[in-house]
C-alpha cells in the first residue's frame, strides 16, 4: 500500500519540479513562482478535515481512488494547456490528491499496527515512501524534460499514478470503526481540548517550522556568502540525503526508544546546531550540519505519528491525521513569508537562533508527553468514549 501511494506523491514531486520551471522559461517573474509552489500545499490546508472525515467513514480504498484521480486529471491539464493559469490549477490538484493520500494511509496504517512498538516500527517503514518520491519524481521528470520536453514530462507525471491501483485493488479493507454507544461524531476542532494532542500538534509545529526554514534561508545565507547555486543545491541536497537514510535505519531505532525522548532530543539537537548554522564560514562546514540537521529533523515524523494514534480515540483517527496535515502545510505556506521579513530586518543569522531558541525551548513540551502515556491514554478529547477507544499504550513499554 505504500508502495502505492509512492506513485502519488512522485507525480507530485516531479510537477512541483516541472511546472515553476516551465513557468519560469516563460518569463513569469519570481513572485509568480512563488504562488505557484505555494499552491501545492494551500490545498491540504483546506482539503484535510474534509479528508480525514471521509477516510473515517469509507476506509482506505476510495479516498486513495480519489486521490489517484486528481493527480491524473491535474497533470493532464498541464499536457495539453501548458499555461500558468493551468500550472496553478495543476499544482492545486496534486498538491490535494497527495494530502488525501496521506491522510488515508496514515489512518490505515495506525488502525492495523497492534502494539506501540508496532506503530513506530510501521510509520518508519512508511516514511520512506515520500522520501523515495521526492527524489524519483524530480529525477525523472527532469530526465524527460531534457531529452523529450515539458509536455512529455507532465505526460508521465500523469500516468504514474495509473499504478496506484495495482497495488491498492487488491486489498482489503480493515473493519470499520464503530462510535462508542451514546457518542456523537462531535468537531474535529474538540479534540484541541486534549492537552495532549495539543502539545503533540505544538512540538510536531516547531519541528516542521525549523524543516521550513532551513529550506528557505539557507539559500539566502549562500547567497550573503557569494556560494554558487550548484554548491547551495549539494548544501540543501545532504540535508534531503539525510533525512531519506536515517528513516532506513528508523524501524531498528523506533523499537528500543520512546517517541518523547527521541522527539525531545531532536529538537534540543535542532537549537544547537541552528544556532552554529550561521558561525560557519565554509561551504563544507555548512553541509556537514545539514547533514546533522537531516538526521535529526528526518526522524521525527514516525515517532509523531505513533504518538497521535495512541493519544487519539481510533474513531478520531482521520480527524487527528488531518489536523495535523493542516498544521504542517500551513507552516510550509506562512514561514517562508515569515522568514523572509525576520530576515530582512534582523538578518539571516537572527533567523536560525530565534527559532532555534524556539524549538530548544519547546523541547519541554515533548518531554511533557511522558505524562500521557503513564497508563491508558484514553482521550479525554471524547470524554464518553468506551475504554477500548484507544489503544492500552503500556503493554509493550518494556520492550523499548
Amino acid at each position: 500500500m505504500s508502495v502505492g501511494y509512492v506513485f502519488v506523491h512522485s507525480c507530485m514531486a516531479g510537477v512541483r519540479m516541472t511546472a515553476p520551471l516551465l513557468a519560469l522559461r516563460q518569463g513569469h517573474s519570481a513572485a509568480s513562482v512563488g504562488v505557484l509552489m505555494a499552491l501545492f500545499a494551500l490545498t491540504q490546508v483546506f482539503l484535510a478535515l474534509p479528508a480525514g472525515r471521509f477516510a473515517d467513514r469509507h476506509g482506505f480504498k476510495r479516498p486513495m481512488m480519489l486521490a489517484m484521480m486528481a493527480a491524473v486529471a491535474g497533470t493532464s491539464a498541464a499536457v495539453m494547456w501548458p499555461i500558468f493559469p493551468v500550472l496553478c490549477c495543476t499544482a492545486l490538484a496534486t498538491g490535494g490528491a497527495v494530502g488525501v493520500a496521506s491522510i488515508a494511509l496514515q489512518r490505515h496504517v495506525g488502525r492495523i499496527a497492534q502494539t506501540p512498538s508496532q506503530l513506530r516500527q510501521a510509520f518508519s517503514w512508511m516514511s520512506i515512501g515520500p522520501a523515495i518520491a521526492n527524489f524519483a519524481g524530480p529525477f525523472l521528470a527532469g530526465f524527460t524534460i531534457d531529452h523529450a520536453g515539458f509536455r512529455s514530462a507532465f505526460l508521465l507525471m500523469a500516468l504514474m499514478p495509473l499504478a496506484t491501483w495495482l497495488w491498492i485493488g487488491p486489498m482489503h479493507e480493515v473493519p470499520p470503526v464503530t462510535h462508542p454507544h451514546g457518542t456523537k461524531r462531535g468537531r474535529a476542532w474538540d479534540l484541541w481540548r486534549e492537552t495532549s494532542f495539543r502539545r503533540l500538534l505544538l512540538v510536531n509545529w516547531l519541528i516542521a517550522a525549523c524543516w521550513d526554514v532551513h529550506t528557505f534561508m539557507v539559500p539566502v545565507l549562500g547567497n550573503e556568502r557569494g556560494f554558487s547555486a550548484s554548491v547551495i543545491g549539494t548544501i540543501l541536497g545532504s540535508f534531503a540525503v539525510a533525512a531519506a537514510l536515517i528513516r532506513v535505519a528508523l524501524p531498528i531505532v523506533a523499537s528500543r526508544v520512546h517517541e518523547w525522548t527521541l522527539v525531545g532530543t531532536v529538537m534540543i539537537a535542532t537549537a544547537v546546531l541552528f544556532a552554529i548554522y550561521p558561525l560557519l564560514p565554509a561551504a563544507t562546514a555548512m553541509a556537514v550540519c545539514s547533514v546533522l540537521l537531516g538526521f535529526a529533523l528526518g526522524s521525527v515524523q514516525p515517532m509523531v505519528m505513533s504518538m497521535l494514534h495512541q493519544i487519539t480515540p481510533e474513531h478520531r483517527h482521520g480527524d487527528a491525521v488531518a489536523m495535523r496535515l493542516m498544521v504542517i502545510n500551513a507552516s510550509s505556506v506562512a514561514m517562508p513569508m515569515l522568514s523572509g521579513a525576520a530576515g530582512a530586518v534582523a538578518g539571516v543569522s537572527a533567523v536560525f537562533w530565534l527559532a532555534g531558541a524556539v524549538v530548544g525551548g519547546g523541547s519541554r513540551l515533548a518531554f511533557a508527553l511522558r505524562d500521557a502515556f503513564a497508563g491508558n491514554a484514553v482521550s479525554t478529547a471524547a470524554p464518553t468514549a468506551t475504554p477500548g477507544a484507544a489503544r492500552d499504550v503500556t503493554d509493550d513499554r518494556t520492550s523499548g
